[in-house]
């Protein structure tokens, strides 16, 4: 394993970030093919392992350097903890996938192209079969279009780099493999939507839907030793976002994400590589945030900086969910038989209906959903013996991947938000009724997010 005062945007303003999410989505629809039956990334061809085919697995990690020259950085003044990239490889008969993993925010189209090339010319994957996402934490900078300063020239640059490292490791650990899946449960994440005196906003809403479940997979050797540990869990790792210390510094961090899988890393020592797949993230966060929402009797709300003792809250709850991934990881029996051993990627998309996103800044009880037009989903399903993981650009809501896993027909499926860089908001059809913030931020329309779970379905029973 290879490793080497106020902010000045507020913590609604940094999501505008991801307002050409659509744009983002229609270069992914190209990428994946667009809509019409599900098909091999690489076009179609049929490459699905035989019975015989050897799993193989290998994975890598390395960390996104921050000169002090590079900061501040989109209002980022120190590091706290280390942005990594994480790539896991899968391989079985002539077909090798790659999953490379970024603590970011998001990411634009260019760099993850950049990194498709590195990681292609080092593994000999197509690029089509290499896929791209990012744990949501928002206390990373943005990745700009490397043209629009020098300093996100650099900070790109210095993406490649660690994805150089990463990805060199992963080849060189790659060796034959058995995975295994499990499922546990944390209360680690919480609804956000609250009904406040002046409409829905955020907040910490208890009574709302939230998935619990932690999904786990493992990949070990064949003499039954970890190579990497993967997490599915519903949670936006915003326990630090917009959060200014005393000293006046907006600090980088992994947040809740990287603290869980940096606890799951250092259980199992060197050479174990842990994975963050955000699930439903669109109306979860932390249940215990630095800079909060606080909700007074006559419910009108308010925000609250705990500053620097924020740290011990995202200590304790990266802490909590990844004490929960390494008992369920301990649980799971690796198998070496020949199901296991298939790997696929299908990709496809959907057509939906859009509307013009708004910018929310506060609760409203009247918004005009103004029609736009229609836009491509983009779908990636990931297929590793008797799981399968399903991931889209948008953010999902609960509602939406609770019911894609009710309608899977595999015991294992992993349901993933902020692929391809991520888009803004998905809300489901209650959301619009509510005018929550999901709603009025999304450029979807009602009825989006259902439609995208029925095609998910659809291509779920194909396979």
């Amino acid at each position: 394993m290879a490793e080497n005062g106020e902010s000045k945007s507020g913590p609604l303003q940094r999501r505008s970030f991801l307002s050409g999410s659509l744009a983002a989505a229609a270069t992914a629809a190209s990428l994946v093919g667009g809509g019409g039956a599900a098909q091999a990334a690489d076009g179609g061809a049929n490459h699905d392992a035989s019975a015989s085919a050897v799993l193989k697995a290998g994975a890598g990690r390395a960390a996104i350097a921050f000169p002090v020259s590079l900061l501040p950085l989109d209002g980022f003044t120190t590091v706290h903890d280390d942005l990594y990239v994480r790539i896991l490889l899968v391989e079985s008969g002539s077909r090798r996938v790659a999953l490379a993993v970024l603590d970011l925010t998001s990411i634009s189209a260019e760099a993850i192209a950049a990194m498709r090339t590195i990681i292609s010319k080092a593994t000999g994957s197509a690029t089509a079969d290499i896929v791209v996402t990012v744990t949501h934490t928002f206390s990373a900078p943005h990745v700009q279009a490397a043209g629009s300063s020098t300093g996100a020239a650099r900070y790109v640059e210095q993406i490649k780099q660690a994805t150089s490292t990463a990805v060199a490791a992963a080849v060189k650990g790659l060796r034959p493999a058995r995975v295994g899946f499990g499922t546990g449960e944390c209360d680690v994440n919480v609804n956000r939507d609250v009904l406040t005196a002046d409409g829905w906003w955020l907040g910490t809403g208890e009574t709302g839907p939230s998935d619990k479940s932690v999904g786990v997979t493992r990949f070990d050797d064949t003499s039954g030793s970890p190579i990497a540990v993967l997490v599915n869990y519903s949670v936006q790792s915003s326990v630090m976002m917009e959060s200014v210390m005393a000293s006046g510094d907006l600090p980088i961090t992994a947040d809740l994400a990287g603290a869980t899988v940096r606890h799951v890393e250092e259980q199992y020592g060197d050479g174990v590589v842990g994975f963050f797949l955000v699930g439903s993230c669109g109306d979860q966060a932390p249940q215990f945030r630095s800079k909060r929402y606080a909700i007074d009797k006559d419910k009108k709300w308010s925000q609250v900086d705990a500053k620097d003792a924020g740290w011990i809250l995202l200590t304790v709850q990266g802490e909590r969910l990844g004490t929960e991934v390494v008992r369920v990881a301990q649980t799971i029996k690796t198998s070496p038989g020949s199901r296991t051993s298939t790997v696929r990627l299908v990709t496809d998309s959907v057509t939906v209906d859009t509307v013009a996103g708004g910018h929310p800044t506060g609760p409203t009880k009247t918004y005009d959903f103004t029609p736009t037009g229609t836009a491509e989903v983009p779908i990636w399903i990931l297929g590793v013996g008797e799981g399968v993981f399903v991931g889209v650009s948008p953010e999902l809501s609960t509602d939406t991947a609770l019911d894609i896993k009710k309608h899977s027909p595999f015991a294992h499926t992993a349901v993933m938000s902020m692929l391809e860089g991520g888009a803004k908001n998905m809300a489901e059809a209650r959301s619009y009724a509510r005018i929550t913030y999901e709603a009025v931020d999304s450029s979807y329309a009602k009825g989006a997010a259902e439609t995208v779970a029925a095609k998910i379905a659809d291509i779920l029973h194909s396979l």
